[in-house]
């Protein structure tokens, strides 16, 4: 009985957020475009997350480079350790820690911001006004999320190598020149495109769970606290679903 409620609350909340997503679709269509909104959201997603991605990105590439160290050493192949590093961050670490740490803070902020506009009936203060609550709180968000999570991934990448220059020179010395010339050398278009198209669709799965979890909050302070954290869980488990989903058809078209 339990796990037959549990299939109908599946399935019923995954048509429910494929319906929410499918109003984006038809409502980035229409005019008009809440160009100021959308330009404020992007300052917020993406520039207020710069200092914590490039953080998580630098420790990431530090401990990673400091972590593969002995293994390459005891088998000889230390030399190779800017190649290894270079790709795992660029083609998989990179841009999933980065979504994962995206999703944490922003899903979870416009899970909580709509959740709070819902429960003060501020949203259906602005349906009776004549503003379209929808392309204005949603869409400009979820715009903003697929576009900047991208950004946010090439930059952490290149703060994320910068973290492993400095680990490999912990033990040895390798000039600067040195090192990413094998790194780059080591990378093609294979591995860099697949890994920046996939960023899109997890900007677009974190905007549009955090929207949704807030649009539809419950009443009261609990509905909204729950929204948020209900945003950042569905929003993790979906990138994960989309990193398979692109390692497999990556791994079809031959670019693994």
């Amino acid at each position: 009985m339990q796990f037959g409620t549990n299939t109908r609350e599946f399935f019923d909340q995954t048509g429910k957020i494929s319906n929410f997503a499918g109003r984006f679709f038809s409502s980035v269509a229409k005019p008009r475009f809440e160009a100021a909104e959308f330009f404020n959201q992007c300052f917020l997603i993406g520039y207020k997350s710069l200092a914590l991605i490039a953080l998580t990105a630098f420790i990431m590439g530090l401990v990673l480079t400091m972590q593969l160290r002995p293994s390459l050493v005891e088998y000889g192949v230390q030399s190779q350790l800017p190649v290894m590093v270079g790709i795992a961050i660029v083609r998989e670490i990179g841009p999933v820690i980065t979504a994962l740490i995206f999703a944490g803070k922003i899903a979870s902020s416009i899970g909580a911001e709509l959740g709070s506009m819902k429960v003060t009936e501020q949203i259906d203060a602005m349906d009776v006004s004549g503003t379209n609550p929808y392309k204005y709180l949603v869409t400009t968000r979820v715009i903003a999320t697929t576009l900047m999570l991208p950004v946010l991934t090439v930059l952490g990448d290149a703060v994320s190598l910068f973290g492993a220059y400095i680990g490999v020179n912990i033990r040895s010395v390798t000039s600067f020149q040195l090192f990413f010339t094998q790194v780059f050398q080591s990378l093609s278009y294979g591995d860099l495109v697949p890994a920046i198209i996939k960023t899109f669709f997890f900007g677009f799965a974190v905007g549009i769970i955090g929207c949704y979890k807030g649009y539809f909050s419950s009443k009261g302070t609990r509905g909204v606290g729950s929204s948020a954290n209900s945003a950042v869980v569905l929003s993790s488990v979906l990138i994960f679903v989309i990193d398979l989903l692109a390692v497999q058809i990556t791994d079809l078209l031959g670019l693994n």
